[in-house]
């Protein structure tokens, strides 16, 4: 008995300090926490310092303590991205802003944005800059999204160590056709679409002639609209050079890629980063911070923004925002969870909203999610409520599908839309297990008994069932894309299938009605409501500012920094290698109906989460459809 109790004594003790450190981690993280909260209206006279940690996106996800917490014991990496539209929101206040001397954009850590974002925020940079006052970009290395960005800055710095590129979109798949068939895997394959090619890495040893004339169409037009971006702004840049010529370009600098880059106009001074620091300090009229990094002195955007609240005056026009793949359930933000978002538009339906704006940052995804949504978005028009769409870098499938209810669609010649067609895919291994000496068999009392049997094989009576439930659901498409259009379905068929547009052709094709950006979409909003001169403010539906989730993440340093051209180049491999896995997991996590586009370009291989069998997404479908 003393032996036990000894031994209880250490167990109880060794509780009592494991709850004691985690009350300690805990009350001294929320110190720090409450110890860097910006406070509004502590903006002091010099630069602006935006520093791009992470990717510039429509909406970021949510980061809990826990998170930070294990991000910091197992080297995971946090999302530390910013919104696109606080950085513009930043910019245009500081060319108004008597204090900021002039703006200092860090994109040492940058890991990318869409063409569309970057544009809308290269516009914003060239409004500072006609309001006289500099703008001043540094990296390590800028890839084809920094080079954007450095495009439209009136010094572009960059490290003598690296340079700039310029490579263009587009690139390799990879297709597992014939490893399938070795492995004697059945990729068992559900679609409407010519052109929904993202089931043929699963079915072909390399793309259709249908995907490249889907894919010259689309990369082509990007790749001429981020050309016009960068010469409009960088005019003596010498991109076809760069482009034409890559080994020559090189050559013609010995082999230097920083002083390459800045001879071809790409970049305009070499430095470190305390020499950036020193030139910052010069223009800004401050002093360097004496750190061997050369860290900015200035106000960070977090503390600009905190001091440059968004209007809240007038009447309402609300905003929900639908970013990131479409899934059913509560996922996000940064994720479109069906459920949530439908719930958030439900509660919001009594408030006295004047005009709806959806805003669209989507590749698709569930399409039982993603008609939950539009439900939610029709209760708003049935009310009488004017309702617009404005596309960001992405509406497309399912980002496109919740679009059909709004009375006008913006978006910008370089959104990817269109990708009207539904998919899915349910692997089966029964050849596999035979080979080795493992059958099946037992009774069935119907056709359907023990479907979908991923061991035995599905029956001829479910693959019917589900390519049925599939080409209704593309019916269904064709009938909401006809109805909000003003054609047939006959007359959307011929440019849906799957086909992914630029804005430009879309708009050529009837898809959308007008160019415009987010601003564009509210100035449209606010006049179909008929609210005139009067002041109105922006009421962002479904999500609620947390500042703890900021500053979390201002505790947070990403570990991946710049670096030269090799690591630029490994980074880029590591994005590869997550894209395959992503490919891989798509299949086998068997999700249910997709009205998705995930050989978008700009769409991310991560946040793939299985979403349900294909059987129980038809199911699921059925029974919704029939409780209408």
């Amino acid at each position: 008995m003393t032996f036990a109790r000894k031994v209880w004594k250490l167990l109880v003790g060794i509780k009592d300090a494991l709850v004691l450190m985690f009350l300690l981690l805990f009350f001294g993280l929320l110190y720090a926490v409450l110890s860097m909260r910006p406070t509004p209206g502590k903006v002091s006279e010099g630069a602006l310092v935006i520093q791009l940690d992470g990717a510039v996106v429509e909406e970021t996800a949510d980061v809990t303590t826990s998170d930070l917490i294990l991000a910091q014991t197992t080297n995971a990496e946090l999302p530390t991205d910013v919104r696109a539209r606080d950085i513009q929101r930043a910019l245009r206040a500081a060319a108004r802003d008597e204090k900021i001397k002039l703006v200092a954009m860090d994109l040492s850590r940058f890991t990318g944005g869409g063409f569309v974002h970057l544009r809308d925020i290269g516009a914003a940079m060239d409004a500072v800059r006609a309001a006289g006052k500099p703008v001043l970009t540094y990296a390590d290395t800028y890839a084809d999204d920094g080079t954007q960005l450095a495009a439209h800055a009136s010094e572009a710095w960059v490290n003598p160590m690296g340079g700039a590129m310029a490579v263009g979109p587009g690139g390799n798949n990879l297709y597992f056709g014939t490893l399938l068939q070795k492995l004697k895997v059945n990729a068992h394959v559900f679609r409407v679409g010519t052109y929904k090619t993202f089931v043929e890495p699963y079915t072909r040893d390399g793309p259709s002639p249908a995907a490249i004339e889907s894919y010259s169409d689309l990369y082509g037009g990007l790749w001429s609209s981020w050309q016009a971006d960068v010469k409009k702004a960088r005019p003596k840049a010498n991109l076809a050079l760069v482009t034409g010529d890559p080994i020559g370009w090189l050559r013609r600098s010995g082999g230097n890629f920083a002083k390459a880059s800045q001879a071809a106009g790409l970049v305009d001074k070499l430095g470190t980063p305390s020499d950036f620091a020193a030139r910052v300090a010069q223009l800004s009229g401050g002093k360097v911070a004496e750190t061997s990094s050369g860290a900015l002195v200035g106000t960070q955007l977090a503390t600009y923004l905190a001091a440059h609240p968004e209007k809240t005056g007038g009447a309402a026009i609300g905003v929900v925002t639908i970013a990131g793949n479409i899934v059913d359930g509560d996922a996000g933000p940064g994720t479109a969870g069906g459920d949530r978002i439908a719930r958030a538009l439900d509660d919001a339906l009594d408030d006295d909203i004047k005009a709806l704006v959806v805003r669209i940052d989507s590749p698709g995804g569930s399409v039982l999610a993603s008609e939950r949504i539009r439900r939610s978005i029709e209760r708003y028009k049935q009310k009488g409520v004017p309702i617009v769409a404005s596309m960001g870098n992405l509406a497309a499938s399912g980002g496109y599908w919740v679009s059909t209810p709004a009375q006008y669609v913006f978006a910008e010649p370089g959104t990817i839309t269109g990708s009207i067609g539904v998919f899915g895919i349910l692997p089966t291994f029964e050849r596999a297990l035979a080979d080795i000496g493992v059958n099946s068999g037992g009774v069935k009392t119907t056709p359907l008994s023990g479907q979908p049997d991923l061991m035995g094989g599905l029956s001829p009576e479910l693959e019917q069932m589900v390519q049925m439930g599939i080409e209704d659901a593309y019916a269904k498409f064709l009938g909401l894309v006809g109805k909000a259009r003003g054609k047939t379905p006959q007359q959307v068929d011929a440019i849906a299938q799957g086909r992914v547009w630029t804005g430009t052709r879309a708009r050529q094709n009837g898809l959308v009605d007008a160019f415009g950006d987010f601003d564009a979409a509210l100035a449209y909003a606010a006049k179909a409501a008929k609210l005139g001169n009067n002041a109105w403010h922006v009421q962002y539906i479904g999500r609620k500012e947390d500042p703890l989730n900021a500053l979390l993440l201002q505790m947070y340093q990403r570990r991946d920094a710049g670096g030269d051209i090799a690591a630029m180049a490994a980074r880029r491999q590591r994005e590869q290698l997550g894209a395959a896995l992503g490919q891989a997991e798509a299949m086998l996590s068997g999700q249910g109906m997709q009205a998705m586009c995930l050989e978008c370009p700009g769409v991310p291989s991560v946040a793939r989460k299985p979403q349900g069998s294909v059987v129980s997404g038809l199911l699921l479908r059925l029974a919704a459809l029939g409780g209408k």
